[in-house]
């Protein structure tokens, strides 16, 4: 994986996607960390375009995918052939994916992406799906957790980090973990 030039910033695009059986549409973050030249996206949602745009020439050196259900992943192989950025995601969702079109790279529970840096760290919060994984990036005091909240994901693996870190969800205002844990 390329490194992303130091002091990256985390930037938050909120998509619109298929409207709910009640009619409304599906707000989902697409998260991205990024400096001025190159960016990582954490979860493409539904909007490709509307990412790509935001990007602007910056280089995405990776798509990470904290699971496949569609409102997280609709986006990802068009951005992917966008940007020509690999995609990564843990095994245990590719039963989700299309068979012919596959993941470029696996995310694996303890493992560690070197990022310009940065260590982004995998942890495994099966929940809403069986592959679901939170990436925890300690120099930026942030954890991006998909559905973990929402989904019934393993907050055990997120609730041993520290209090100040923030929550960035797939759905909703941010949180920091001790926050999480007071609402037990």
């Amino acid at each position: 994986m390329r490194q992303l030039p130091p002091e990256p910033e985390i930037e938050n695009l909120v998509t619109a996607g298929e409207p709910e059986p009640g009619g409304r549409p599906v707000e989902s973050n697409v998260w991205i960390i990024a400096n001025e030249h190159e960016a990582v996206v954490i979860d493409p949602a539904d909007d490709a375009e509307l990412i790509a745009d935001h990007l602007g020439d910056r280089q995405v050196v990776a798509i990470l995918c904290t699971h496949a259900q569609p409102d997280r992943v609709a986006a990802t192989l068009s951005l992917a052939a966008i940007t020509g950025a690999p995609i990564h995601l843990h095994p245990a969702d590719l039963l989700r994916w299309s068979a012919d079109d596959r993941p470029d790279e696996e995310l694996r529970d303890g493992q560690r992406l070197v990022v310009g840096g940065l260590y982004l760290h995998v942890r495994h919060t099966p929940g809403a799906t069986p592959g679901s994984v939170s990436i925890y990036v300690p120099a930026l005091d942030a954890v991006f957790a998909g559905d973990a909240l929402g989904g019934g994901g393993d907050l055990a693996r997120l609730l041993d980090l520290p209090d100040e870190t923030v929550v960035h969800p797939g759905h909703g205002a941010t949180v920091t973990v001790g926050e999480v844990r007071r609402a037990g």
